[in-house]
C-alpha cells in the first residue's frame, strides 16, 4: 500500500491549495444559487402573508352573503321581568299590547301515605299516565319506597316525569316517608295520572299497594298551561314561550304582569357593526398590500412583491368591485359611497357615519341588498378572491412554480457539488504529478551538487 503525502517533494501545501481552488470555482455558481433561492423563499413567503390576508377578507365577505342578516329586528319588552322577547327577519316593524295572564307549571303529586324505609310498599303494578302517554312497573311483594322510585325513573319508557322521596314527620315524634311525582314538562299536556292493581285483586282498599293512590295524592303543583294576553286576545301554551302567536316573534313569559308592551324595530346597530367590521377587514388587506409592495426612498428597502404582477392583479380586481356600481339590485344603493363608504388617498375605506345612519333610516332593508343579493358587492369580491386564493388559484400557481424553480436550484447544487468532487480529483492529480517532477528534479539537483562538489580542484568555500 502506498503512502501519498502530496506536497512533500515541493513544499507546497497541495491539500490546502486545492481547497481553495475548488472553492474559487463553485462560489460564483453557488452564490448564484443561494442568492435565487432566497429570492424565491422570500416570494414563497410573501405570497403566504398575502394568502393570509385574503383569506381573512373572504371570511369576513361571507359573512354578509344572507340577506337576512341584513333584515335584522329588534324585539323591546316595556319590562323584562314580565316578559323577553326575540324577533327574526320576517316580523314586521310594530307594537303590540302584552299581558301575561298565567304562567305554566308541572304537575307535582305527592302520596298521602308515609312508608317506613324498609317497609314493603305490597305487590302490583302502577300505572302512571300523562296525556295519551301511559307507562308501567312491576312492584314486587318485598319491594320498599325505594325500589319503587328507582323503577320509576329507570323505565325506558317513562312519558316524561321523576320521582322522588322526601322525608317528614310523622306527627307522633318520627318520621315517614312519601313519593314525589313531578312532571319534567309545564303545561295541561303533561299532567300526571296514577292507578294501581294489587295483586291482592282489591284495588280500591288502603292496603297494599293501592295505599299510593287510593289515599287522595296530595297536589302541592297542579299542572297548567301558560296564558297571555296579545293586544287584549288570550293565547295559550304548554310551557312560557309562546313561538307562533305573531310572524318572527318569540315571546317568553318570566312572571303575571299587565300593561305591558313589545316593540319591534329595525336593528340598525347590527347592520352598522357588520358594515364596520367589513371595513376593518378591508383596510386591513390593503394594509398588508401596501406592506408588500412598499418602497422606502430614504433606505432604498423594496416590499417583496413590488412590481409583482399577482399583487397588482388582484388589488385592481379587488379595488374595481368596490368602487363600481352594481347592476341589477332593483334596490335604493348600487354604490357604496351611497351609503357613505368611500376612499380615502391611502386606499382604505371610511365611513360617513351620518350618511350610512340616513340610509338605514330611509332603506333599511335595501342596504342588505347591496351586499348579499346574488349579484351584489359580498358575492362578487368572494369570487374575485377565491380565484386567486382557491386550490386552483392564482396565487397557488405561483407557489407551485416557485417550488419548481427552488426544487431546480437543489438539483443544481447537487450537480455542482459533483462537479467540484470531480474537479478536486484533478486537481490533486495534477498537483500531485507536480510534485513528483519537482521532487525528482530537486533530488537531480542534489545529486549533481555532491559530483561537483567531490571534483579534483573543486572549489571549496573557506
Amino acid at each position: 500500500m502506498s503512502i501519498s503525502s502530496p506536497g512533500i517533494g515541493s513544499g507546497v501545501d497541495i491539500n490546502s491549495l486545492v481547497t481553495q481552488l475548488v472553492a474559487a470555482e463553485g462560489a460564483a455558481t453557488g452564490n448564484r444559487l443561494n442568492s435565487k433561492e432566497a429570492e424565491y423563499l422570500a416570494d414563497v413567503s410573501a405570497y403566504g402573508s398575502l394568502k393570509a390576508a385574503l383569506s381573512i377578507f373572504q371570511s369576513a365577505v361571507q359573512s354578509l352573503q344572507d340577506e337576512k342578516d341584513f333584515q335584522v329586528r329588534s324585539a323591546e319588552s316595556s319590562d323584562s321581568d314580565i316578559f323577553t322577547a326575540t324577533a327574526d327577519e320576517t316580523a314586521d316593524v310594530s307594537q303590540y299590547g302584552i299581558e301575561v295572564v298565567q304562567l305554566a307549571q308541572a304537575n307535582k303529586l305527592i302520596t298521602t301515605a308515609g312508608f317506613d324505609g324498609a317497609d314493603a310498599v305490597g305487590a302490583g303494578t302502577l300505572t302512571l299516565t300523562q296525556g295519551a302517554n301511559s307507562f308501567s312497573i312491576t312492584v314486587d311483594a318485598t319491594d320498599t319506597l325505594t325500589d319503587v322510585r328507582d323503577a320509576i325513573n329507570a323505565a325506558t319508557d317513562n312519558t316524561g316525569l321523576k320521582a322522588a322521596i322526601i322525608k317528614v314527620d310523622d306527627g307522633v315524634g318520627g318520621t315517614e316517608q312519601k313519593l314525589v311525582f313531578t312532571a319534567d314538562k309545564t303545561g295541561l299536556d303533561n299532567a300526571i295520572t296514577i292507578t294501581a292493581v294489587d295483586d291482592d285483586t282489591f284495588n280500591a282498599d288502603d292496603s297494599g299497594l293501592s295505599r299510593l293512590v287510593n289515599a287522595q295524592l296530595t297536589e302541592p303543583a297542579v299542572a297548567l298551561d301558560g296564558q297571555i294576553k296579545v293586544d287584549g286576545q288570550l293565547v295559550s301554551s304548554t310551557n312560557n314561550t309562546y313561538a307562533d302567536v305573531v310572524d318572527g316573534i318569540s315571546i317568553t313569559a318570566n312572571t303575571v304582569g299587565a300593561g305591558e308592551t313589545l316593540t319591534i324595530g329595525q336593528d340598525k346597530d347590527v347592520v352598522e357593526l357588520k358594515i364596520s367590521i367589513f371595513v376593518e377587514n378591508y383596510n386591513g388587506l390593503i394594509s398588508t398590500f401596501n406592506a408588500l409592495s412598499s418602497y422606502d426612498s430614504s433606505t432604498e428597502v423594496a416590499g417583496i412583491l413590488l412590481g409583482d404582477a399577482v399583487l397588482r392583479g388582484v388589488q385592481s380586481s379587488i379595488r374595481q368591485e368596490i368602487t363600481s356600481s352594481i347592476s341589477g339590485l332593483n334596490g335604493a344603493f348600487s354604490t357604496l359611497a351611497e351609503l357613505g363608504i368611500t376612499t380615502d388617498d391611502e386606499g382604505k375605506l371610511s365611513i360617513d357615519s351620518d350618511k350610512l345612519n340616513d340610509a338605514l333610516d330611509s332603506n333599511f332593508d335595501q342596504v342588505g341588498k347591496l351586499f348579499a343579493s346574488t349579484n351584489g358587492l359580498s358575492n362578487k369580491l368572494d369570487t374575485v378572491v377565491e380565484s386567486y386564493i382557491g386550490s386552483r388559484g392564482t396565487i397557488k400557481s405561483r407557489t407551485d412554480g416557485l417550488q419548481t424553480s427552488i426544487d431546480q436550484i437543489t438539483d443544481q447544487r447537487e450537480a455542482l457539488n459533483r462537479r467540484l468532487v470531480t474537479v478536486e480529483a484533478r486537481l490533486l492529480k495534477q498537483f500531485s504529478a507536480m510534485d513528483q517532477i519537482v521532487s525528482s528534479l530537486q533530488n537531480q539537483s542534489n545529486f549533481l551538487t555532491q559530483q561537483l562538489a567531490n571534483l579534483p580542484g573543486a572549489y571549496e568555500p573557506k
